[in-house]
């Protein structure tokens, strides 16, 4: 039996990657709740009544922020301007550090898990290296103090990224094609290690032409590739 199942409430885990977990306390759900090997680990014990006695406020929460009718941000927000006394932010504090231990408990004893979330987060990392790159403006700083002009930064950031990104695509699977046609074995295991990040070929500054007549090629046939790709 797997640690985190000895716990008597099922919560949803989100997987991420939480830095210097070693540091983090590990809650136990029980005083008499012994675990070899890693029992030095648990310094804390969940209040599970404080939980339950908050739990249909803290659905409300959720049923609100499911509806669209309360944005996370906002509770976030309030719960961090409440005082630490209020129960509301206690019992949710509560509940997270249950969520927490639950989690750490399946990182520690789950190595894909370790190697998804590794692999995952160096994808957004990765991204967001991207966008700091196309960011050219202003040392990638927005200095406008409007939300909806910060709002469109952002998603005009976001739609150059895709742009290139997709033209990324499209010409690594073009030289993918052409390597294939030219009798160059094309190996599963280095089609998985490339990245539609690259920019060493691109030029940030300059004129930006749009030719509205110049209408783009299929993208079918380069983003199929349809060649023949050797497993190992």
């Amino acid at each position: 039996m797997r640690l985190c199942q000895r716990f008597p409430l099922y919560v949803p885990v989100v997987a991420t990657r939480i830095r210097n977990w070693k540091d983090f306390t590990f809650f136990r759900p029980t005083q008499d709740a012994v675990y070899k090997y890693i029992d030095p680990l648990f310094k804390g014990l969940v209040d599970w009544k404080l939980i339950k006695t908050h739990w249909q406020d803290l659905m409300r929460v959720v049923l609100s922020i499911k509806a669209g009718k309360l944005m996370p941000s906002t509770i976030l927000r309030k719960l961090g301007s409440y005082s630490r006394k209020n129960r509301l932010y206690q019992a949710f504090r509560e509940l997270g550090q249950v969520v927490r231990t639950i989690f750490l408990l399946q990182y520690i004893s789950d190595r894909g898990l370790r190697q998804q979330i590794t692999a995952c987060t160096n994808i957004v990392e990765g991204y967001n290296h991207f966008l700091d790159w196309l960011f050219i403006g202003k040392d990638g700083i927005i200095t406008e103090n409007d939300p909806q002009e910060q709002e469109k930064r952002v998603k005009y950031l976001d739609l150059v990224a895709s742009a290139v990104i997709l033209q990324n695509a499209y010409d690594m699977s073009k030289a993918i094609q052409a390597l294939s046609i030219e009798g160059y074995p094309i190996h599963q295991k280095q089609i998985t290690t490339l990245s539609p990040y690259v920019t060493r070929h691109l030029k940030r500054y300059g004129d930006y032409v749009v030719d509205l007549h110049n209408i783009p090629q299929p993208l079918e046939g380069a983003i199929l590739l349809p060649i023949e790709i050797i497993e190992s």
